[in-house]
């Protein structure tokens, strides 16, 4: 596939960040227009200016927040993680990786499960990521968790890590649908078997294409498939292609939906590129 062009800088605030559409700069779509920089055309300019703003979001505890006038760390900091580490420092990405091994989705506090076992409740609860400290896990928090100590474990990074990334991989497994993709959290609501979504799905594939294929990844790359044959979002989209992609599948959509946002843009730019930083 080829890489999408597109005039970073002309969207680029004055404070070296992106927002989602307009307004101020955010974290999370400055470091996916770095990303999709990375892979497409760097603007020396543009990609220094926007690491400036990202030194703005990162905290004393290791950890980035969303947004310079939020004080806490949230699941952004996983997506900083995935800069190259000859962007952000040596330093810095292994405070990042240090403060995400320090987050684990509420249901995994000993005191939690200790409710649990006293309500008599001794179901296991995998060890995902939350969105920010002290809340559930969820999907995609834990996929981007389980990206960025797999882009750190290829450098040579910490050994620990590794089993971190096989307790997310089985978070993942856990929250499946039934339908073999995923959504946002729980499987089932209500008694009744939850749909998953195009994004969702994609994201979760894309962070299980490492160790061994079992059978349900080939039920998640059917679900991958049959969502791309209908998704109207360009995030969705990009991310189904990335998630299959990522599994040795060349994905090649027959329709791709305008970008409407600076993410949408820059996943695209990700998913058409011949290397996908996200993974590599």
């Amino acid at each position: 596939m080829t890489a999408q062009r597109t005039d970073w800088k002309n969207r680029q605030n004055r404070d070296g960040g992106w927002a989602y559409n307009k307004g101020c700069s955010w974290t999370e779509p400055t470091v996916l227009v770095l990303l999709a920089q990375s892979v497409t055309q760097v603007d020396s300019e543009s990609f220094a200016a926007g690491l400036r703003f990202l030194r703005s979001t990162e905290r004393v505890d290791g950890g980035w927040s969303p947004q310079p006038a939020v004080a806490e760390s949230t699941w952004v900091t996983a997506l900083v993680a995935l800069l190259p580490e000859e962007a952000i420092g040596a330093q810095r990405l292994e405070r990042a990786l240090t403060w995400l091994e320090g987050q684990t989705g509420r249901e995994s506090s000993w005191s939690f499960r200790l409710r649990q076992m006293i309500a008599g409740n001794e179901e296991k609860y995998p060890v995902g990521w939350p969105w920010f400290p002290g809340a559930a896990a969820w999907v995609i928090p834990t996929s981007l968790g389980i990206l960025a100590f797999g882009r750190a474990l290829s450098r040579g990074g910490n050994g620990k890590l590794r089993e971190r990334v096989e307790l997310g991989k089985e978070f993942l497994f856990s929250r499946m649908c039934a339908d073999g993709g995923w959504n946002h959290g729980s499987n089932k609501a209500l008694g009744r078997d939850g749909d998953s979504y195009p994004e969702t799905t994609g994201i979760a594939l894309a962070a299980l294409h490492r160790g061994p294929v079992p059978a349900q990844i080939e039920r998640a790359k059917t679900a991958a498939r049959r969502h791309l044959a209908t998704c109207r979002t360009a995030e969705g989209n990009a991310w189904l292609r990335m998630g299959l992609s990522a599994h040795g599948e060349s994905v090649h959509s027959q329709s791709e939906p305008a970008p409407r946002t600076t993410i949408d843009a820059a996943l695209i730019a990700i998913a058409s590129a011949e290397r996908n930083p996200l993974l590599s």
